[in-house]
Order: C-alpha cells, then sequence, then structure tokens
C-alpha cells in the first residue's frame, strides 16, 4: 500500500526542471525538484554524466517528502550548453517519472539483450590479461562491439559486449554460452589466483555498464588494500584521496567529506557507492577546482540511522576511497580511431603484451564501422612506458591510427596547490561544536 501511495504521488508531483544559462557567468545551471524517493539523486547524477557534461559545483537537499538540488555543469570543452536540442533532451530525461536507472542487483555474469551478450567478468589483475580474454572471444567466433575495463587494487573487472561474428547480434545458444563462460574462467582464474574468478549466468535486463562494473568490484572487496611491492614502483599514498567522516549530533547525520583530484564523472562514482550501500543523502555540497574536488554528504543509512560503529565508518572509507579511485586515469593515455574488424581488439593487445605494456583501463566502442578505443597504459612496473616502445608500436599499429593523448604523463603526484580550502568561507562561519570528530581511515 505504502509503495502504491507513493507512486501516486510521484504521478500527482512529476520533476520539474529548470536550466538557465544567466545564473552563473562560468556554467549552465540546472534545477530538478522532484518527490523525494532512494536513489533519485543518482538518477540525476547519472543522466548528466551520461551525456558526458562535467558537474562543476552542486547543492544538494532531500529532507523530508521533496528533492531540491542545484547543479551547475559544462560541455567537455568547459562551455555552456547553448545548444537548444541538448537543452531540450535534458529536460525530457530529468522530467521523465520512469526511472532511467534500473536496478541492478544481478550476479555477474553473461545476459543476452535484443542486439549483444553482456560479459562481466572480475578477477585478479595481471599483465597480459585483457590480451589473454579477446584472444579467447575471438577464438570463439565473437566480436567485441562495446566494453570497458577497469584495474584496482590487484583486481580486474569488465563489461564486455560481444556478438556473434558471422550474424551480428546477440548469442543466445546455451550450449555455447556455457563454452564461452568455461574458457573465460580458466584465463581469469591464472595460476595465482588469491580469489576465485568470477563469471555466473544472470537473467537478462538492462544494465549501466559503469555501476555495474562498481558493484563488480565491490561484490569482488577491492576496497580491502593488498600491499603489493612491485619492482621499482614507487608507491605514493599522499595521492591516495582523503576522506573523513563526522557526526552530525545536533541533526543526527553522519557527514561525509573528500578532498581529491579532480576527475570527468568524480560524483557519479561516490553517489553511485553510496546508493548502493544503501546510504541516502539528506544535504551535501560539491565544489571543483583547476586541480582539487571537494564534496561533502551529510548522510543516514535507509533505516533511517547514521553510522554507530567504527567498523563501519571505516567500510565506508575504504569504499569510498575505491570509488574515487578506479577510474583515476593512471598511465599514458592512447587512442586508437581505425576500421573495425573481427579480432582487432585481439591484435592490439597482443601488441602491447608483446611490448610488455600493461593495460590499467580501457574504453572499447565501435560505430559506424569504426572503433574507437581509449587505453591507459604503464610498464609492468607501473611507471611510464619508455618512449621508444610506444614509437614502436605507433609503427606496428599506424602512426595516424594510434594517438598519445597526454604525453607529459608523471606517475609523481601533482604538487599542492594553494588555494584557499574550496568552500573555505563556509568553513570559517561554521562552528564545529556540534560535530564529534572521527578518525581518518585512510
Amino acid at each position: 500500500m505504502d509503495d502504491e501511495y507513493a507512486k501516486l504521488i510521484r504521478r500527482m508531483n512529476p520533476p520539474r526542471v529548470v536550466i538557465d544559462n544567466d545564473a552563473s557567468e562560468e556554467a549552465t545551471v540546472i534545477q530538478v525538484d522532484s518527490v523525494n524517493k532512494h536513489g533519485i539523486l543518482l538518477e540525476v547524477v547519472q543522466v548528466l554524466t551520461d551525456m558526458n557534461l562535467v558537474i562543476t559545483k552542486a547543492y544538494i537537499s532531500s529532507d523530508g517528502g521533496w528533492f531540491m538540488d542545484v547543479f551547475n555543469v559544462v560541455d567537455g570543452d568547459g562551455n555552456k550548453i547553448r545548444d537548444q536540442e541538448v537543452i531540450n533532451y535534458i529536460t525530457k530525461r530529468l522530467e521523465s517519472d520512469a526511472s532511467f536507472v534500473p536496478s541492478m542487483r544481478g550476479t555477474v555474469g553473461v545476459m543476452p539483450s535484443e542486439n549483444h551478450t553482456s560479459i562481466e567478468l572480475s578477477g585478479t589483475d595481471r599483465p597480459g590479461l585483457l590480451s589473454e580474454v579477446s584472444a579467447v572471444l575471438t577464438d570463439l567466433h565473437c566480436n567485441v562491439v562495446n566494453a570497458e575495463i577497469w584495474t584496482h587494487n590487484a583486481r580486474a573487472a569488465a563489461v564486455v559486449h560481444v556478438t556473434d561474428d558471422s550474424t551480428g547480434s546477440a548469442i543466445e545458444d546455451p550450449n555455447r554460452l556455457s563454452i564461452i563462460k568455461e574458457l573465460l574462467c580458466n584465463v581469469l582464474k591464472g595460476n595465482n589466483d588469491l580469489k576465485t574468478a568470477k563469471m555466473t549466468l544472470s537473467a537478462p535486463g538492462s544494465t549501466h555498464r559503469e555501476r555495474r562494473l562498481h558493484q563488480i568490484m565491490f561484490a569482488d572487496r577491492d576496497y580491502q588494500r593488498v600491499e603489493r611491492t612491485e619492482l621499482g614502483k614507487v608507491v605514493d599514498k599522499s595521492s591516495r584521496p582523503n576522506v573523513t567522516v563526522l557526526d552530525c549530533i545536533e541533526k543526527d547525520y553522519t557527514v561525509i567529506t573528500m578532498r581529491s583530484k579532480d576527475r570527468p564523472k568524480l560524483l557519479f562514482d561516490t553517489v553511485c557507492t553510496l546508493t548502493d550501500m544503501q546510504y541516502v543523502v539528506f544535504h551535501g555540497v560539491v565544489h571543483t577546482g583547476r586541480r582539487e574536488a571537494y564534496q561533502e554528504y551529510y548522510i543516514r543509512h535507509v533505516d533511517g540511522l547514521p553510522m554507530r560503529s567504527d567498523a563501519e565508518r571505516e567500510r565506508v572509507i575504504q569504499c569510498l576511497e575505491a570509488a574515487i579511485e578506479r577510474r583515476a586515469s593512471e598511465g599514458l593515455e592512447l587512442e586508437l580511431c581505425t576500421d573495425d574488424r573481427v579480432g582487432l581488439l585481439s591484435d592490439i593487445t597482443r601488441i602491447f603484451r608483446e611490448n610488455s605494456i600493461c593495460i590499467k583501463r580501457a574504453e572499447i566502442s565501435t560505430k559506424g564501422g569504426k572503433a574507437k578505443d581509449i587505453f591507459y597504459v604503464t610498464d609492468v612496473t607501473g611507471n611510464p612506458v619508455n618512449p621508444q616502445i610506444i614509437d614502436s608500436i605507433r609503427q606496428q599499429i599506424g602512426h595516424s591510427n594510434l594517438l598519445v593523448k597526454n604525453p607529459n604523463f608523471s606517475p609523481k603526484p601533482p604538487q599542492e596547490t594553494t588555494m584557499s580550502f574550496l568552500f573555505g568561507n563556509i568553513f570559517k562561519s561554521r562552528t564545529f561544536q556540534n560535530f564529534k570528530s572521527i578518525r581518518s581511515y585512510s
């Protein structure tokens, strides 16, 4: 009865969206007012990030039964959103009453859809893993049409969309799917896997790829740090995110603050993690600078209670650190643009493996017969790749096909800026007498 009543209230009060290009000199301001429900903040943030909009500021308020958020956004070039068709599309998506972020509680595995088969993988990371996976798929006559691969804390996760290389459609034969699963699991297990490689059949359904990657790595407990001594690799803990938990005694909230290097989709990653851990953001503020992003959230668990134990606080801090780090652009960025063909990914990753190149993260996409792939790479020790090796690889693949996007990549963390802490004026005027500090577990 309560669910039906909540649906009635939402139908009677559809979301209202106002997009204003005059309220700010630097960004387009998007205001969203809606009946509150669990996960609505993630829904809105997901729509904006899926359109590759950069959220530079956000003000969040969802106490009581109403959700009122303001987002300052720019496009990928840092400009306001001027195209009226884009503005209309944003408005239509945000005002839709449908839940455009479906529940993601399926297990890891193989999911057929109308156009492709979605393969979800997780296992221990090692050099050459993507090459081995893509070689197996090519041998099994699977064409990779889209994929995203993340690595973090000695673990790897991937969501790969494949089609039958002869029909161009999804693979539905249960026997063939079983063979694909068996062979890929053998690749993922390797020789020294500390954990069991995961790949089980899931029920068909739509899935948001990036949210699934967060969920897969969370289920794989990648937030539990594994100290590894890699030859020649210098680990600088000062470059890690700074996550702190406070208790707001007066209002019965838990307050989370995060400082980290700014990057695209950072807000989505942290809000996604909090939502999937069953926490509700009641109030929040987000501010990004040239080098640093600051996030502050007033949260409670879905049961209405703040965090009560040190163990819970420690786990949340670890999970948020992992969410920030998973998509961090570690390594040299290489962009492949060429004609698509069956086995292309297998050939490219084989060349990387033969030149002792380690893929830290990858985004694979195809459209209109063209492949556009992004790889973030290091050498096997995690340090920058020798420029001569990169030049040799480009000669094999084609200089016009493989571009170097950030040639000045360095493993050293950025120097601290002298910027006064983001929202410094707010902090100066705020009294902390109602807060009991909880130590950071980072």
